[in-house]
């Protein structure tokens, strides 16, 4: 099963249960509007049963005169009936004990079958409790996908929205119209033709021209860029010989320092030794920056005095890691792109210090992106790449733009793999990237049925 039918079988689930909840709170409007006529009834019962009180009231003060002229005759047959009452009495007496042993047998019976149905129950609700704890966790990391992206897709189905408010027909002003709308999503100028070209194609094959046909091609396409048949590529690389050394790179600002802040604590807390290294030595703050993650992810820091050499601060994390059997080592850098020659040169010193100390190393080069700069993001990805070989991509701030789209330019545009995003503020918010949940977070609800 592909990557859309996945997303659109997804799509249909949660449209089938607003379904249901709508049902559900319609059915709840009715309920209590007959319990309102029921009340209403009530109380015009109420008020009948008080007049038939006082009626009978009336009655009963009628009665009560015979009443006491028939007690006198009572009386007398009373007498008669004690006596028989008494043996009935008796009786009944003898009849209620043989019930009562009985029933305290059948009581024992009971409690013996209650005891081993409660057994049951118990093992039942451990199971399930274990199955909860896998959907929860599942469920949790949907909504984190839905929630960091909640901008960036209303964005798009307002835009959408404005496409086809006014559809006639696919023609040359509407492939115009498209193009535009895709752009300014932040997909990137190569994916708007891509599409806009696969469509005029659909058009004359597949007699695609209706709105709704129309709309779901181009969501359709956009999500087929990251059907891919492996996601590994998605998955960071790790060392199974030695310290996996992770090196960041990326321009001020963009949120390198505490992408491996978080970073750190994620793979501490999943059992790793993790090491880091305050390699960006130029910018203000940064080594203290890097030194307070450290002491809150509780982690070990390699650093030095700002100004220091970022190589010879590299050289000595790579000799620690190695001799204190660190499993991960995360390097932050400089981020002075401005400088192209300079940045170069010093990439290259500290990857030759790396491969030499640790062969294979470093594992991974990402680069950090702030998504909130839309197509400056890819155009910083193209820059690097000029002067680092970029092994992923983390994106960073997701939730706080409506320029989700970014993700899918990096990919079509430039084919780095976006390996993390950040969906938050939180350490728990920057996520590993997975295609299935991006694309339903971003195009949820979409898709027309």
């Amino acid at each position: 099963m592909g990557l859309f039918d996945i997303f659109r079988k997804k799509n249909k689930k949660d449209l089938e249960k607003q379904e249901a909840e709508a049902q559900t709170e319609e059915q709840s409007e009715q309920s209590e509007q007959s319990e309102q006529s029921e009340q209403s009834e009530q109380s015009e019962q109420s008020e009948q049963s008080e007049q038939s009180e006082q009626s009978e009231q009336s009655e009963q003060s009628e009665q009560s005169e015979q009443s006491e002229q028939s007690e006198q005759s009572e009386q007398s047959e009373q007498s008669e009936q004690s006596e028989q009452s008494e043996q009935s009495e008796q009786s009944e007496q003898s009849e209620q004990s043989e019930q009562s042993e009985q029933s305290e047998q059948s009581e024992q019976s009971e409690q013996s079958e209650q005891s081993e149905q409660s057994e049951q129950s118990e093992q039942s609700s451990i199971d399930e409790d274990e199955i909860e704890t896998e959907i929860n966790s599942e469920s949790n990391d949907d909504e984190k996908y839905e929630n960091g992206l909640a901008k960036s897709r209303s964005s798009f189905g307002q835009k959408l929205n404005q496409l086809f408010a006014n559809f006639r027909s696919v023609d040359e002003d509407f492939f115009e119209d498209l193009e535009d709308t895709l752009i300014e999503s932040d997909v990137g100028v190569k994916t708007a033709m891509e599409i806009s070209d696969q469509l005029r194609e659909a058009v004359k094959l597949e007699n695609v021209k209706g709105s709704k046909d129309v709309q779901n091609f181009v969501i359709q396409k956009l999500v087929e860029i990251y059907d891919a048949p492996d996601n590994s590529e998605n998955e960071l690389k790790l060392n199974t010989d030695g310290p996996t050394v992770i090196l960041f790179i990326g321009v001020n600002g963009a949120g390198k320092t505490t992408t491996i802040g978080k970073m750190a604590n994620k793979y501490r807390e999943s059992g790793k030794r993790v090491l880091v290294a305050a390699a960006d030595t130029f910018r203000a703050g940064a080594i203290q920056q890097l030194d307070e993650w450290a002491k809150r992810d509780q982690v070990d820091i390699v650093k030095k005095e700002e100004g220091s050499d970022p190589a010879s601060v590299v050289f000595d994390a790579v000799k620690k890691a190695k001799d204190d059997n660190y499993d991960i080592l995360f390097i932050d850098t400089a981020g002075r792109l401005q400088n192209k020659v300079n940045l170069m040169n010093e990439l290259a010193k500290m990857n030759k210090i790396i491969t030499r100390e640790i062969p294979g190393a470093p594992q991974e080069v990402l680069l950090v992106v702030d998504a909130t700069v839309g197509q400056n993001a890819l155009n910083q990805a193209k820059m690097f790449k000029e002067v680092a070989d970029i092994s992923g991509i983390v994106l960073t701030k997701l939730d706080g733009t409506a320029r989700g789209g970014i993700v899918i330019s990096i990919k079509n545009e430039i084919g780095i793999p976006v390996k993390y995003v950040g969906l938050g503020e939180k350490v728990s918010d920057l996520q590993e990237f997975n295609p299935e949940k991006f694309v339903y977070g971003l195009f949820k609800g979409l898709i027309k049925e």
